[in-house]
């Protein structure tokens, strides 16, 4: 009998080619342990390049998920184990995995044509020379696979392709995981290809039986997560992004139009929505950014939830369009996934690079709301508030999303209709003395669209007169309206709740201020930080403009504020810009998200050396 042991949590990671399914088998993986009870994180990481050059390091593609009995906040730091199907994915990640990790490896991913690719010397394997304190699975899967696919009527240079499966199915032995999962998604993959269909259980079958016969191999058993009752399931941020905005839509009885060209990592926003048709979902793919935003607006003008979606280059070409809806004051959402840059950049590679392009980046005096997604599950909750702010206060939103978030996975609970708050558009009634810019108290003027009864006027983007909406040239009203504007996204400040505090207290000598998808990476560290007994503590801003009214007397309780950002320090700049505060920055510009240990590592050195 097999030993079992007890796990509180396990990271693995699977690499190959892109042409090895890499992607596929740690979906079905996470998919699995969703269902089966576990709270995890997951991270893809593709290559840039559409065709990588098979067999290079550059062509490697990746899965990382973390799972476990407790609450999981990131994908994991360092894997426990490796699942490496050629020399390249063995070279480029073997250095990040754990001591005395698991690796499983395929012999024939490393024969001599393998090993150059990779960058070894042919005659240097480096299976001929592991390190002892790892323990090794060379697992001949090319070879057992075949043997499985011996009487499968299917193309000898097709059988290959099912090598993933083999794995998984032996990675499901090793954990306790249910095959039914994997095996159901396969029959409704393949339907309608019988002989790829057999394949690919034949090899899920064959891994798991192979695991099984195996001596003197250890089983891990990893309990089910203490999570909120509720239905869950495995969701990535671009699919609950999709969720959110329709969710905003219904609750606010309007129809939801998206406009989009498709753009990397942002494209399965409007994949996601196009399948949503039974919902009233209207989505159009334009011919380029600009008319993919002016169609938006158009949505918008014409009563509409109008929405957008891209990445940092698709954000520039909108620019022009940002300001026309800022200046008409109509509700807007433009969601930017985004990427590293600048230009193309790293399309499939993760960045935080575009803060100060979402806050600063229009001609003219120009400010707009800009709130950021903290993790997958969390881009549910900011598209909604996304969408609410857009709709109550008339303005354009920007939307801060980025591809670690897009991409990653993780549980989420089905919010109940009451936990959303309402949504209530401003519009004029019908047949009102109607002027198009007179204000309430938060300078939100009324919504009339196209055909409401006595309420005709006009808009455009050329400089209004207050109140009636006439094109005006007069200096002092232009100065009236560029300053009305910018109060009115100031006073939006005023529905945020209380600024709190995610771990550590007030007196705390240290703060790790953070945005965006750094939040999980930030919450391990700093929980680590406090074990040590560190004075530290931890903020996280979703409102990024206007910032939180309370936000200045929360920062000056502090000796120092550490911001971690994927870019090369822009909330920074911000922070210092607007408070004067003695802040400095932890930069990461790699297209990868944070370590947890970075972050305690950039925590202890203020410590020790102080601010």
């Amino acid at each position: 009998m097999k030993e079992t042991q007890a796990l509180s949590k396990v990271t693995i990671h699977f690499a190959g080619d892109s042409g090895d399914g890499i992607q596929l088998a740690g979906s079905q993986f996470a998919n699995t342990t969703a269902l089966a009870g576990n709270d995890l994180s997951t991270f893809p990481d593709f290559p840039a390049e559409i065709r990588a050059p098979i067999g290079t390091v550059s062509g490697v593609s990746g899965f990382q998920i973390n799972f476990g009995s407790e609450k999981i906040h990131t994908p994991g730091g360092r894997p426990d184990v490796l699942v490496a199907m050629n020399a390249a994915a063995y070279r480029k990640n073997f250095s990040s995995l754990k001591t005395a990790g698991v690796v499983i490896v395929d012999p024939a991913g490393f024969d001599k044509k393998n090993l150059r690719l990779a960058g070894y010397d042919e005659n240097q394997n480096p299976l001929n020379d592991k390190p002892t304190d790892y323990q090794f699975y060379e697992i001949e899967v090319t070879r057992l696979n075949r043997e499985a696919m011996k009487e499968v009527d299917i193309a000898p240079r097709e059988r290959d392709r099912s090598r993933n499966m083999f794995v998984l199915g032996f990675i499901y032995f090793l954990y306790n995981r249910d095959l039914d999962v994997t095996l159901n998604f396969l029959e409704e993959k393949f339907k309608n290809k019988a002989g790829v269909l057999e394949a690919n259980r034949k090899a899920l079958l064959a891994g798991y039986n192979y695991g099984d016969t195996i001596e003197a191999i250890t089983r891990y058993r990893i309990e089910k997560a203490k999570l909120p009752a509720g239905t869950y399931r495995n969701i990535t941020g671009n699919q609950a992004l999709s969720i959110g905005l329709i969710a905003a839509a219904k609750k606010s009885g309007l129809d939801l139009f998206y406009g989009s060209y498709p753009i990397t990592p942002a494209s399965d926003i409007l994949h996601e929505l196009a399948a949503r048709k039974n919902y009233g979902v209207k989505t159009f793919q334009a011919e380029d950014e600009i008319a993919a935003i002016s169609s938006a607006i158009g949505a918008s003008f014409g009563g509409a939830i109008g929405t957008t979606g891209t990445s940092g280059p698709g954000m520039a070409l909108k620019t022009e369009a940002l300001g026309l809806a800022m200046m008409l004051e109509i509700p807007l959402v433009v969601v930017n996934v985004q990427r590293g840059g600048p230009s193309t950049g790293l399309p499939t590679k993760t960045e935080q690079s575009d803060l100060l392009q979402a806050v600063y980046g229009r001609n003219g005096e120009t400010p707009i709301p800009v709130i950021a997604a903290s993790s997958s599950s969390d881009c549910f909750w900011a598209a909604y508030e996304a969408v609410k702010m857009a709709v109550e206060h008339m303005t354009p939103v920007i939307l801060l999303s980025d591809g670690y978030l897009a991409n990653s996975s993780e549980p989420w609970r089905f919010p109940k209709s009451s936990d959303l708050k309402a949504i209530k558009a401003p519009f004029q009634k019908p047949n009102t003395d109607y002027l198009p810019y007179k204000r309430d108290e938060r300078e939100v003027r009324n919504w009339a669209i196209p055909g409401m009864e006595g309420l005709e006027h006009r808009l455009g983007g050329l400089e209004k007169e207050d109140l009636t909406g006439n094109v005006s040239y007069d200096p002092e009203n232009h100065e009236l309206m560029v300053k009305t504007r910018a109060r009115k996204v100031a006073l939006i400040a005023n529905d945020y709740p209380a600024s709190e505090l995610e771990q550590g207290s007030a007196n705390a000598d240290v703060l790790v201020l953070g945005w965006g998808n750094t939040f999980g990476a930030i919450k391990v560290a700093v929980a680590e930080a406090l074990n040590q007994g560190l004075s530290v503590a931890q903020l996280h801003l979703r409102y990024i403009n206007p910032l939180p009214n309370d936000l200045e007397e929360l920062l000056g309780s502090f000796k120092t504020i550490l911001i971690p950002e994927l870019n090369d320090g822009q909330l920074v700049r911000i922070i210092r810009d607007r408070y004067l505060v003695k802040a400095r920055v932890l930069d990461k510009i790699q297209g990868k998200p944070f370590l947890a240990e970075e972050i305690v590592e950039a925590i202890k050195k203020i410590d020790q050396h102080g601010a």
